[in-house]
């Protein structure tokens, strides 16, 4: 078998750690040469220690200042010249377009994932006509552009975005046995769900946090045993669990106070990141992620299902692809805190054994439709097209 020199292009440490570490090891195993493009996070260290090598890149992930993206470009031509590769795989749109550019006046081969099509692209104005047109110029000699979502592959469709060089995706896909299924906690200390995403507006943070002040305030003085309580029909499920809102990840600038307001008055908990989200998971009944963002598949809903846990989402692409509504999960509106809180209490009114049971029905579409391995298999046969 060839051995290659293979480099990634990302913007973030946890973008190749979390969601494409099962590849990298593979290509290491096969005695690939792998080498990382990212700006420093405590993942690349781990990384390192597998045998990738890593360059260290600044990219300026929001925003779009033409000098510092033009010098990105000239980064990352730099970076190829040094590294050689045989193949490059890139992720996220940064490194997909300007890490594009790049491979193109470079001629080196290009496998790009678009993990989202991001505010940028899905809303229609100047900066999405600019950004389809460095697309077009980035991707006119890419071997292949991976989409996570149907709904993000036709977005390129009905832009005439190179059709002939499409591949899908099951998202990320999840490490099925990393996410094993998790024992389903008992109810003895109420009801636990828990938000897990960057605290943006976009993720869908304003509704959850006006769901977790809805059951605070009509939290019981003191909730009854929910092992022992008999609740009649007329009762509500909110009388009948005290509900506890755990929230994790990165808090952008704009929420920290909010946040911190509603930590400090008990309406929610707030961890901050978590290294290992099976650690929150073990521990929470529900995954809410009511995000409106434009994204590819959602790994946190990928995790979760894999984990045996309810979710509770949205009717958008990357969110809709991995509930069955009523089966393992709720679908919610999107920006509707109302209908949030009507899902939150259709999931209290189900018994411990149908939590159970939709945690499982989730773990078995995972396993039926979004398989990492099945991520891992396409970029091995993508290696293959190498000359």
């Amino acid at each position: 078998m060839q051995k290659n020199t293979v480099l990634f292009l990302v913007n973030h440490d946890v973008v190749i750690y979390n969601f494409r570490l099962e590849l990298v090891e593979r290509l290491i195993a096969d005695g690939h040469e792998v080498h990382i493009s990212s700006p420093y996070g405590e993942r690349i260290d781990d990384l390192v220690k597998l045998g990738a090598v890593y360059h260290e890149i600044k990219i300026a992930r929001h925003g779009t200042n033409p000098v510092t993206d033009s010098a990105l470009i000239w980064n990352y031509i730099k970076l190829l010249k040094q590294v050689k590769p045989d193949i490059v795989f890139s992720y996220t749109i940064k490194p997909n377009i300007y890490g594009g550019i790049a491979c193109r006046l470079m001629n080196v081969p290009q496998v790009a994932n678009v993990t989202g099509l991001g505010t940028a692209v899905e809303n229609p104005g100047l900066t999405q006509k600019i950004t389809l047109a460095l697309y077009r110029f980035a991707f006119k000699k890419i071997q292949r552009i991976f989409f996570q979502n149907t709904e993000n592959r036709q977005f390129f469709i009905d832009h005439n975005l190179y059709t002939d060089k499409h591949g899908l995706l099951p998202g990320s896909g999840v490490n099925l046995e990393r996410f094993a299924p998790l024992p389903y906690p008992d109810e003895t200390d109420g009801i636990h769900f828990v938000f897990i995403s960057r605290i943006m507006r976009e993720k869908g943070i304003e509704q959850y946090l006006d769901a977790a002040k809805h059951f605070k305030a009509a939290e019981p003085a003191e909730a009854p045993d929910s092992r022992h309580s008999e609740r009649s029909e007329e009762s509500s499920a909110v009388s009948t669990y005290k509900v506890t809102f755990h929230i994790c990840g990165f808090c952008e600038a704009e929420y920290q106070g909010k946040l911190e307001e509603y930590a400090k008055n008990g309406t929610v908990v707030y961890h901050g990141m978590v290294r290992d989200v099976r650690e929150i998971l073990k521990n929470t009944h529900c995954t809410i992620h009511p995000s409106f963002y434009p994204e590819g598949i959602s790994n946190v809903l990928l995790e979760s299902c894999a984990c045996a846990r309810p979710i509770i989402t949205t009717d958008r692409s990357g969110c809709r692809e991995v509930v069955d509504d009523g089966e393992n999960g709720f679908v919610v509106k999107q920006r509707d805190s109302e209908d949030l809180v009507q899902k939150i209490e259709n999931f209290l009114a189900l018994s411990h054994e149908q939590r159970i049971q939709m945690g499982l029905a989730g773990r078995a579409k995972m396993e039926r439709e979004f398989d990492r391995q099945v991520v891992v298999n396409a970029y091995l046969k993508e290696m293959e097209m190498v000359g």
